[in-house]
């Protein structure tokens, strides 16, 4: 098919606009320094810590400008900054940054850190929530509903003025990084919603409602932390990151979410199914959810696992169990979760000594292997120019003993040679004390012949 003419300079202003329109957004983030300290209070900052040689801060940059962008045309009171922490490194430490990026909302007296996904929406939500009130309220059915249907997690105090809605503000100040609290009377709940008594926490979700009880469920806090994720989730590495938090032990389906056999969908159903059914018994220790790949988990456990199989990992020590028979249905799982509970199960990895050690080991492998990949001569440069050196100073040092063993024994013959040549003479020296010798014995006859000679006269 012919090309449309003059399509290629359309295609060329197309791409200069797009260009323009992303590195205007520089303009809607401001360049910090040090007058931010004593200017800040006034208002709410969205902050980019960072570094000119980071990498990572570098391929923030443009998601960064994106946000300026969209802050500014929502309107939002908060503004969007940037701040070159080695320019300024007081400031930075003064704000506890101590990595690049480092991403904060600076709220009057208060820092927030953010520890999400580093994509433009992920960064204007948690802007949005944090900028916001610590407790959101709910004043009718509609507005409620509206809420419901666009949080998957939703926590919501329902009374008046009491000590649990005390805890409740203070747990909201600690986790606004994470979730929303919500507030409501209790006419406002669904109908379907019955509370044993008032005040109450709860939190909607899973297509239910669970209502916090101080004597089976413990701390206030500790609770909200556990529920503030669904019961099943996709789980990645950074999922694995903020459920590390929680304490509870993650169960996963490790498959493929391309590959659409039997084996595949009928471990991530069983997982599904326990997490929905048996909820009861194990979400207070237990996590589910499934992991798209192998890559990332054989990574963590220094392991090699074929999918599809059932791992379930202990985020706080490093550990991780395998069942040691084949999962064929819900039950199998139930009893594997059950052995593992009661100690039978046998746990791997950790994070003792040995451990560690390996660790080291696999990860200096690990990113050997991904630098001849990447780039066999990069790869070459970078190992095998320390190793020649290495080998060269080797032999230098080899050699150089080998020759002082050799002068050395040299040395010790010459010093001997010279020792017998001290104590006996050489040669031309013993001929000559010969040839003396011969010389005196001469002129000793030749005297007595004349001494005889001249008695006989």
């Amino acid at each position: 098919m012919a090309a449309a003419p003059g399509g290629r300079p359309r295609c060329l202003l197309w791409a200069a606009v797009v260009a323009h329109v992303v590195a205007s957004g520089a303009g809607f983030v401001e360049d910090l320094d040090e007058s931010f300290k004593e200017n800040r209070k006034d208002d709410i900052w969205l902050v980019d810590f960072y570094a000119p040689w980071c990498g990572h801060c570098k391929k923030l940059e443009p998601v960064w400008n994106e946000v300026g962008i969209e802050m500014r045309n929502m309107g939002s009171p908060v503004k969007v900054g940037k701040m070159d922490a080695t320019s300024f490194s007081s400031i930075a430490s003064e704000f506890g940054v101590r990595g690049y990026p480092t991403i904060k909302l600076l709220k009057g007296d208060l820092a927030y850190n953010y520890r999400g996904p580093r994509t433009k929406d992920d960064i204007i939500e948690f802007a949005n929530r944090v900028a916001g009130p610590l407790i959101r309220p709910l004043p009718s059915q509609h507005m409620f509903e509206h809420v419901q249907k666009r949080h998957r997690v939703l926590f919501v105090y329902v009374g008046g003025e009491s000590p649990l809605k005390e805890k409740y503000i203070e747990v909201a100040s600690e986790l606004i990084v994470y979730t929303y609290f919500f507030s409501a009377s209790e006419d406002v709940l669904p109908e379907y919603v019955t509370l044993p008594e008032l005040p109450a926490v709860m939190v909607f979700k899973d297509g239910t409602y669970f209502v916090y009880d101080e004597y089976e469920d413990g701390d206030l806090s500790s609770w909200i932390n556990r529920e503030r994720f669904q019961g099943y989730l996709h789980v990645d590495g950074f999922t694995l990151y903020e459920l590390g938090d929680t304490g509870k032990l993650v169960a996963i389906a490790v498959i493929d979410d391309k590959n659409s056999s039997v084996e595949h969908t009928r471990l991530k159903s069983i997982i599904q199914e326990v997490a929905r059914d048996y909820r009861d018994h194990f979400h207070r220790d237990f996590q589910f959810g499934h992991m798209d790949g192998n890559d990332y988990i054989n990574s963590l456990l220094m392991d090699d696992l074929t999918i599809p199989t059932i791992v379930v990992l202990n985020t706080s020590n490093q550990q991780y169990f395998l069942p040691d028979r084949h999962i064929e249905s819900t039950e199998d799982m139930v009893q594997f979760i059950n052995n593992i509970l009661d100690g039978t199960a046998e746990a791997q990895g950790g994070d003792g000594l040995l451990q560690r050690i390996k660790r080291i080991i696999y990860d200096a492998k690990s990113t050997i292997v991904s630098v001849f990949k990447s780039s066999p001569l990069l790869g070459c440069f970078l190992f095998g120019l320390p190793l020649g050196v290495i080998s060269i100073m080797c032999y230098g040092i080899c050699t150089a003993d080998t020759e002082g063993e050799v002068f050395e024994h040299e040395g010790a013959k010459k010093e001997s040679g010279d020792r017998e040549l001290t104590d006996e003479g050489s040669e031309e020296e013993q001929e000559e004390e010969k040839n003396g010798k011969y010389t005196e014995l001469s002129d000793g006859e030749l005297k007595q012949k004349d001494i005889m000679e001249k008695k006989k006269d």
